[in-house]
């Protein structure tokens, strides 16, 4: 029975658009969604809706999948229920500075509060010092300082008088000290005088003077009382006109926040520390004045900044991708400024990290990157686990050293975080930290490919719309459109499937792009695509071409015509980081007179893999079951891989191997204008391999080399039809009858086509038809077993 060869139709699915009524991505909508990916737009979906702790995200699937791309066409594009949005402000805490505070208003308010709090300090920078610089003012303190002086004046004069009246003078001595001294009429005794004096009137004087300072010291007491009513006096007065300044501008302000009283609550605080601390504005030559003052930008006193930490400019659900994982970019750090050799830091040099800029909204991060950076991941889990941002220095806790610092008030966090990573890295994390799966409870999980009919079609073309609308883009026209898809299901290796690695459409797309503006087009076409995936495949292809030389110049022995004896190409895949294609190999099987065993050369010199042994001891159990039943096979049988020095693996060579064998034991030839790939189990069931498409390829082009001639072709399993995207040389070979391609479901079906005699089929006794293969092999296996 003869075994017919598939149609070029069967080998290669053109996508049909011609139900399509637009011509061109121009009147194409761009997709909305996440294409091709329900399951994973559905976790999504679900953990956006839910505000709990611990509905985070984790993205997993092969990178190229442009999973994050997808995520963010889709939050841009449906907005979700949110609670209103924030600015975040920290300001200084007046009564421990070291503890700055957190001021949530809601969204815009922030910018427009610093830019009234720097308004207002212009205006006292100047209102103030001239308050302080005016005739009522220098009355008031004149008045005051000379009532302290009045009766300062009168005590110490009222005890002078009574002295005087006791011959006793008071002076001041050179160190400003109190001094009462003994008078001989108007001058005073010296030691050498007071001391000629009798004993009495020595006595009398010291009664005296013990007298008179007992009433010093209680007039020094007044003195120092009367000098602080002064200072409150002054105090208040400095208070009272600091107030008149300050009043108006904050009463203004007051009624322009009163809608938020952490504002409000705040200008008061503020108009009190003004009061309180009014040298600021007048004392800006001394040291510490000129560091409270020390700005990059404005010269305003830096205590009454406000630190707009994150200012939410649009009324949009805040997305944030972080691109660099460092701890100081996602949490946030305080800087440190150096003026005039004098280091310091205060609130205003706090700065966000991601996690601020995305709170309320969704931040987007790298599961391998985070993991990659010391403390960022530790850090992250506490975040979510408190619900809040804590700025302390990470120096000091890695440190735990003593040295002053802020400790700002934490930030309350709510945000969504979605991790993307591969599914090795979600195994790890679940098998080794027990808080992942508490912290990241949805798992969005990205297929590589989706199903290939007319609707994932037309569906496939808005996802091309969206690529070419997000990156401006030349349109393309249907042909280019349909090329595209055909390329898609290429690449996932199934006619019935189509690839969703958007990485390798969206780079074909911009260099098709770049070819047809380079020609001039106003559109992408069909040739322009075809001319990108050349250019994409003569940049990847250097190897190939090695390879392939070997053929032309004999180094790798091959035939495509003519027959051989125990002989047969076979076909495999060679790959690179970006680049795989198919070469043939020749598999040749020898005999002699032994045990029946089958030896695998590759394995005893250990270029075997173990799923290559597997398969040549597979094809050993059939091998007994076909000619082993009745009596022991008298003939050891070595296989191999001709001219493979690097190894081999996989067990897509298993029929290759066994016609190879049975060709060596009926010594029939094979035909080596046929390649055959496809792995077969116990039963001479022809399986399914990889790289089928690659494989027909590499043993084309090695027929171009060594001549092309009518006859040639692949025997691939039947399982394998719907892998079929070949070239389209191949395809026009095929239609006009100069390849083949047979698609088998048992090995026996092979070795008819290498022979030209069907294999057999045994009767009830175990024996095969003599005209058949199997019937040869059997009859001379039983002649050498006589």
């Amino acid at each position: 029975m003869a075994i017919s060869s598939l149609s070029s139709s069967e080998l290669y699915r053109t996508a049909d658009l011609d139900l399509f009524s637009c011509k061109s991505t121009k009147d194409i909508p761009p997709i909305d969604e996440i294409v091709g990916q329900e399951r994973a737009q559905s976790a999504v979906e679900f953990a956006m809706s839910i505000r709990e702790k611990g509905y985070n995200i984790y993205a997993m699937g092969r990178n190229g999948l442009g999973k994050r791309t997808m995520i963010l066409r889709y939050l841009k594009r449906h907005p979700f229920d949110q609670h209103q949005l924030y600015d975040w402000c920290y300001v200084a805490n007046f009564e421990d500075i070291r503890v700055p505070k957190v001021l949530k208003v809601p969204r815009g308010i922030g910018h427009s509060l610093r830019i009234d709090i720097e308004k207002l300090m212009t205006k006292l920078l100047k209102a103030i010092p001239m308050a302080f610089d005016n005739e009522m003012y220098f009355s008031r303190a004149d008045r005051l300082k000379n009532q302290l002086a009045n009766k300062q004046t009168t005590a110490l004069e009222a005890l002078t008088k009574k002295a005087k009246e006791e011959s006793i003078s008071l002076t001041i001595t050179a160190q400003g000290d109190y001094q009462f001294v003994a008078l001989d009429g108007e001058e005073a005794y010296t030691e050498e005088s007071f001391a000629l004096l009798d004993k009495k009137t020595q006595a009398k004087f010291d009664k005296t003077i013990d007298t008179l300072e007992i009433s010093l010291r209680h007039i020094i007491r007044d003195l120092t009382e009367w000098e602080e009513q002064y200072t409150d006096k002054i105090q208040k007065l400095n208070s009272d006109v600091t107030l008149d300044v300050i009043g108006h501008f904050i009463k203004t302000l007051k009624s322009k926040y009163k809608k938020y009283p952490e504002v409000k609550q705040y200008l008061i605080d503020l108009q009190s520390d003004v009061i309180e601390n009014v040298d600021i504005f007048l004392e800006e030559s001394n040291e510490q004045g000129e560091i409270a003052t020390a700005s990059l930008d404005k010269k305003l006193p830096r205590r009454y900044k406000i630190n707009v930490l994150v200012s939410q400019a649009k009324d949009d659900l805040p997305i944030i991708i972080e691109e660099s994982h460092n701890y100081h970019s996602l949490f946030g750090y305080v800087e440190t400024a150096t003026f005039k050799g004098t280091v310091f830091t205060d609130f205003s040099l706090i700065r966000a990290g991601a996690l601020h800029k995305a709170n309320g909204g969704v931040l987007l991060i790298d599961a391998v990157k985070v993991l990659e950076q010391p403390y960022v991941w530790d850090g992250l889990k506490r975040a979510l686990r408190s619900r809040e941002l804590n700025l302390t220095a990470l120096e000091k806790q890695v440190t735990m050293t003593g040295a002053v610092s802020l400790d700002p008030e934490p930030v309350p966090l709510d945000v969504k975080i979605i991790l993307f990573g591969d599914y090795r890295t979600y195994q790890l994390l679940q098998h080794y930290d027990s808080e992942f799966a508490e912290l990241f409870r949805v798992s969005a999980d990205f297929e590589d490919e989706m199903k290939r009919d007319h609707d994932s079609e037309l569906h496939y073309t808005r996802f091309i719309s969206s690529i070419v609308h997000d990156n401006k883009l030349l349109h393309c026209d249907k042909k280019a459109i349909a090329r595209i898809i055909e390329y898609s299901a290429r690449i996932a290796g199934d006619q019935n499937k189509i690839s969703l690695h958007s990485a390798n459409v969206a780079n074909l797309l911009r260099e098709a792009n770049y070819i047809a503006r380079t020609a001039n087009a106003n559109i992408i076409r069909a040739t322009h695509i075809e001319k990108a995936l050349l250019n994409q495949l003569s940049r990847v292809s250097r190897l190939q071409e090695s390879v392939m030389e070997t053929f032309t110049n004999g180094t790798t022995l091959m035939q495509a015509q003519g027959e051989a004896i125990g002989q047969v190409n076979a076909l495999s895949v060679l790959s690179t980081s970006d680049h795989m294609f198919g070469a043939p190999n020749r598999i040749t099987a020898t005999t002699s007179y032994g045990s029946g065993e089958v030896i695998d050369i590759e394995r005893n010199v250990d270029l075997g893999g173990s799923i290559h042994s597997k398969g040549v001891m597979i094809l050993t159990a059939y091998l007994s079951s076909v000619f082993g039943k009745t009596a022991k096979i008298p003939l050891t049988t070595n296989i191999t891989f001709e001219q493979s020095y690097g190894g081999v693996d996989g067990d897509s060579a298993s029929m290759a191997e066994f016609c190879a064998v049975v060709s060596a034991f009926s010594k029939q030839p094979n035909r080596q204008d046929i390649a055959i790939t496809g792995s077969m189990n116990q039963f001479g069931e022809a399986q399914p391999i990889g790289g089928v498409n690659e494989k027909i390829e590499g043993f084309f082009d090695v027929c171009k080399i060594k001549g092309r001639i009518a006859t040639q072709g692949v025997i691939i399993p039947k399982s394998n039809v719907h892998n079929l995207m070949l070239r389209s040389d191949i395809l026009q070979a095929v239609s006009k009858g100069e390849f083949h391609i047979w698609a088998i479901e048992h090995v026996s079906e092979a070795i008819q086509l290498f022979t030209g005699k069907e294999a057999g089929t045994a009767t009830d006794e175990g024996s095969y038809p003599i005209e058949t293969i199997y019937g040869i092999a059997q009859s001379k296996l039983n002649a050498l077993r006589k």
